[in-house]
């Protein structure tokens, strides 16, 4: 099958199947006489596995150590489990930061008259000096 077909199969773009390449998370494709990626089911698998990976949150290092240890037979899963158990903590700890955010947001919500006045409770909480919360920033 040709790249747009294993797009279509996949739920990935045709981008994100050459950028997998490139970044070699699956092998590069042979090419047909005329020129085009083929890919076969043991092609479809890995980037199943990866859409899935990335649906979930894995890092693309963190999926190619994923991809590494399926690949080897004589792997643990114990070491399966502990790069999960620490995707797992990192997922709790952007959660309990978002969940920060979001209850000092709606502290100066709800304290806003949201009325033709000046006074705003947000922008005063804005404009505090002190910066109690963390800042979740994107990976």
């Amino acid at each position: 099958m040709n790249i747009s077909q294993a797009a279509r199969a996949t739920g990935l773009s045709a981008k994100q199947i050459r950028d997998y390449e490139k970044l070699g998370l699956i092998a590069p494709a042979p090419r047909s006489g005329a020129g085009y990626r083929v890919y076969d089911t043991a092609d479809l698998k890995r980037l199943h596995f990866i859409c899935h990976a990335r649906a979930v949150g894995f890092s693309l290092a963190q999926i190619t150590e994923l991809l590494r240890l399926s690949d080897d037979p004589q792997r643990s899963s114990c070491q399966v489990k502990a790069l999960t158990g620490a995707h797992i903590a990192a997922i709790s700890a952007k959660i309990a930061t978002l969940e920060t955010m979001r209850t000092t947001l709606q502290s100066w919500h709800d304290a806003c008259a949201g009325d033709d006045g000046p006074e705003c409770s947000i922008l005063r909480g804005l404009e505090t000096d002190e910066c109690a919360h963390p800042v979740l920033r994107a990976e």
